[in-house]
């Protein structure tokens, strides 16, 4: 069934006792659970007429009927502002995103995003979990730079968000982090959550966590720091950066899990604004056609010059 206008169907024995919101992805093609979720809340999905929560466990009989409403516009302004575009078809947008960009709209930051860059680019976008807007199915901190990709079509976001959760989308970072490691990969497995104390920061400490794992390898060593290709296994908030800082070997320039005098450091790092950390490659399935999608983004000039000031002071490079 269509994601949008009316439907109707009824539960048969193999969905008995299924969360409500499982069995309304199943039926209704392009919608995710968080979607399905939300329509069941406000009363848009019922059962035998009746409003239920998300989480009810369905019966054998139970008449399932709805009508998803026509997406709403955002309060988000399309701007022009130019997109470094990896690849771009009917379904999806995958661009190379600037450190300093946010991706989102926010408190704060409602223009200049990334999202007001799409919405000009893709002025006809389907509408999306009940809005017309970008399928961000991922972010990256404002502060880092690289790849992401969006989609077009409330079937593309369900198909990547799948891919995301199931964790078969590979992501692969680029990282300065302060210090010389001594061991050329490892992998960091510790859990993370909101900081004990500090609610806008994330710890491996936290009480409430939730597992996160990170694999590591030098790619090249200085003096003064290491050049890491990193592989992240779950998407936790800041999960690269509160990693790194666990080890002793925070995020070259990361001033909230970083150390804050550089007093000891080298006039190179010394110069760095923002957290040396770069989004570098993606592989992920098209959600429509099925095939592999291998993309790279370009290490940004600043983390080049960086890289560049510590290869003329040292040239131990291991690959």
């Amino acid at each position: 069934m269509s994601l949008l206008g009316p439907f109707s169907f009824s539960i048969l024995n193999e969905h008995a006792g299924e969360r409500l919101d499982n069995v309304i992805v199943l039926h209704v093609i392009g919608c995710s659970r968080s979607m399905s979720a939300n329509f069941i809340r406000d009363g848009h999905i019922r059962v035998q007429s009746e409003v239920r929560k998300p989480g009810y466990r369905v019966k054998v009989g139970d008449v399932i009927s709805g009508c998803i409403p026509a997406p709403e516009p955002i309060a988000c302004e399309p701007e022009d502002i130019s997109l470094n575009i990896l690849h771009e078809d009917d379904d999806i947008v995958v661009v190379s995103k600037p450190a300093g960009m946010v991706v989102h709209p926010a408190p704060g930051h409602f223009s200049g995003t990334l999202v007001n860059a799409i919405l000009y680019h893709c002025p006809k976008l389907e509408g999306i979990g009940g809005k017309i807007r970008p399928g961000i199915v991922h972010r990256l901190d404002k502060d880092t730079s690289g790849i992401l990709v969006v989609a077009k079509t409330a079937a593309a976001q369900a198909h990547l968000s799948a891919q995301f959760k199931d964790r078969t989308l590979q992501k692969t970072y680029l990282a300065l982090v302060l210090g010389r490691m001594k061991t050329s990969s490892g992998v960091i497995d510790l859990p993370i959550g909101r900081h004990p104390v500090d609610r806008k920061k994330m710890s491996v400490r936290s009480k409430r966590n939730r597992d996160a794992r990170t694999l590591w390898r030098v790619r090249e060593l200085f003096d003064a720091a290491s050049f890491l290709e990193i592989e992240i296994k779950t998407g936790r908030t800041h999960q690269i950066r509160v990693h790194c800082a666990s080890m002793q070997h925070p995020v070259v320039g990361d001033v909230v899990y970083g150390y804050r005098n550089s007093d000891h450091l080298p006039d190179v790092l010394k110069t760095v604004t923002r957290q040396m950390l770069h989004a570098w490659r993606m592989v992920f399935t098209h959600p429509a056609t099925g095939e592999k999608i291998d993309l790279e983004s370009p290490i940004p000039e600043d983390m080049l010059q960086v890289l560049n000031g510590l290869r003329m002071m040292t040239q131990d490079i291991l690959v």
